[in-house]
């Protein structure tokens, strides 16, 4: 390698590379530099320019090949030091009120969102980014201030990239997601938030998942585990885990699923930490119920996953109408899959007094499975009220 004999000095990417390829970095030690001009672009920019190419319906942007740790990209680590010291001219003073008032845009925005599908009011947290936290990215502030900022903007951008995800299947909002997620996680690093580094990635293998990617998905999903295994917060540990699981069970790996499904398990079950805003300390029982019997169904053990999704919706509850539609519509496949007829048509009907009015792309994929799945019970008189009711959904 050229840097070994000193010709190229990798300080700026080399822990990521040592990390990846589990090098010892007492015995390869590289010679210390700063990062070269073209490492890549600033992070902050890169991520406005994202947003604002999504406002303006510009520059159309499709999902890379490329999913997997690569896609994330590599943050800057002195991105936040550089601002401090070099803020530019005419630069907005930004302290503890203007972060408090991102975290409490993304509370109010996902609150929506999680109500109503990622398609409702995206593009209201897409423009609050360009718009108004913009300034607060490229304003001075101290370096305490700087990182407490930097995840607030990773948060949102996690935000975007789920309604983006959440709200189609098309190629340029696959991409839209794709690159709010690797923003989230290069803003996340750059403020030193391990909770934070690892949800993003989260949000890839989801995504993964549900395009099929099988090994990108593992993958990810392990770089999740891995980021937040020293994280002291039950419920963030529980949700890495069952990603890792979920990506496994579809990967038909047996023996991994059921080993991070148990690891989550007794994670949901410890003391929740102090109540937070991040993404996992949204992470309940009641969700982990639900991600769980999904888990189970995938393995085949029908009786057990229904068992969760009951957990899910009677014991635990679950306080969202677009969580409630989709929780309804997969107990309703299971309990087909089991032979419930009865049952699974009286969950889609609850499915659909819970869909209505809801724009997203899990609540509109479920409406197809059911009216497909409803032309083989063309005689029966429920099912013909099952599908002129769903036809007033769109």
């Amino acid at each position: 390698m050229r840097w070994l004999k000193g010709d190229r000095t990798p300080e700026y990417w080399w822990p990521y590379i040592a990390q990846v390829l589990n090098l010892d970095v007492r015995v390869i030690d590289p010679p210390r530099a700063q990062p070269p001009a073209d490492a890549g672009p600033d992070t902050v920019a890169s991520a406005l320019e994202l947003g604002r190419s999504d406002v303006d319906r510009r520059n159309f942007v499709t999902a890379s090949s490329g999913y997997a740790l690569a896609a994330l990209g590599l943050p800057d680590p002195d991105s936040i030091t550089r601002r401090t010291k070099n803020p530019p001219a005419g630069a907005v003073r930004v302290g503890k009120g203007e972060v408090a008032a991102v975290q409490r845009m993304v509370i109010s925005l996902g609150d929506s969102a999680a109500e109503l599908g990622g398609g409702h009011a995206r593009h209201l947290a897409v423009r609050y980014l360009t718009d108004d936290v913009a300034p607060w990215l490229n304003g001075t502030f101290t370096q305490a201030t700087g990182r407490a900022l930097f995840a607030a903007a990773s948060q949102l951008m996690h935000l975007a990239g789920w309604m983006a995800q959440d709200e189609g299947d098309t190629p340029e909002l696959r991409g839209l997601a794709q690159g709010y997620y690797a923003h989230a996680f290069r803003l996340a690093a750059e403020a030193d938030d391990p909770e934070l580094s690892a949800t993003a990635p989260r949000g890839l293998a989801v995504q993964c998942v549900d395009l099929g990617f099988r090994a990108e998905a593992v993958q990810l999903g392990e770089a999740c585990v891995d980021h937040g295994k020293h994280l002291d917060n039950a419920r963030a540990i529980a949700y890495y885990e069952a990603t890792l699981a979920t990506a496994a069970a579809q990967d038909n790996d047996r023996h991994l699923a059921t080993r991070h499904l148990a690891a989550s398990e007794t994670a949901i079950g410890r003391p929740a930490a102090t109540p937070g805003d991040s993404w996992a300390a949204h992470y309940s029982p009641g969700r982990w119920a639900h991600e769980s019997g999904m888990i189970l169904s995938r393995l085949g053990d029908l009786p057990a996953a229904e068992e969760h999704l009951h957990l899910a919706l009677d014991i635990h509850g679950l306080d969202r109408r677009r969580t409630r539609a989709i929780v309804h519509a997969d107990l309703a496949g299971v309990r087909l899959r089991r032979g419930n007829l009865d049952g699974a048509l009286a969950s889609w009907n609850t499915f659909l007094d819970c869909a209505d009015g809801i724009r997203s792309v899990k609540v509109q994929a479920a409406l197809r499975d059911m009216r497909v799945r409803l032309r083989r019970f063309e005689g029966m008189s429920e099912a013909q009220q099952l599908r002129q009711k769903a036809a007033h959904l769109h």
